[in-house]
């Protein structure tokens, strides 16, 4: 990463996987998971779906947010197992951010109800 604030950076790719996840550009969002090759930029990236995913499943019904708060703990045992492998944590990049599409597809159905 070039940016200064490599937090920032990260925060900025997530939004960037997320948003090609999101428009189902799975050719995008593998670019982008590809164009990764430092362990230090995948862990901030994920960090940036960490946060995204935690804040917005806080705002699930009780029973949701705890099974919400299950798959973040999967999630991190997925991270931790891929530590040092590059395409690990791609994995677990990919699978985060489909997640937070689970997330919020579980607050769309909540508005219709």
């Amino acid at each position: 990463m070039t940016s200064l604030d490599p937090a920032a950076e990260g925060r900025r790719r997530a939004d960037e996987l997320l948003a090609a996840l999101t428009a189902a550009d799975d050719a995008a969002a593998e670019r982008l998971l590809a164009g990764l090759t430092e362990i230090r930029d995948l862990v901030f990236v994920g960090a940036g779906l960490t946060a995204i995913a935690r804040a917005e499943g806080r705002a699930l019904p009780t029973a949701q947010r705890a099974q919400a708060s299950t798959r973040q703990v999967q999630l991190g045992q997925l991270r931790d197992g891929n530590r040092f492998d590059p395409d690990g944590l791609r994995t677990w990049l990919r699978r985060s951010g489909e997640e937070i599409l689970f997330i919020r597809s579980l607050h769309a159905a909540a508005r219709q109800v």
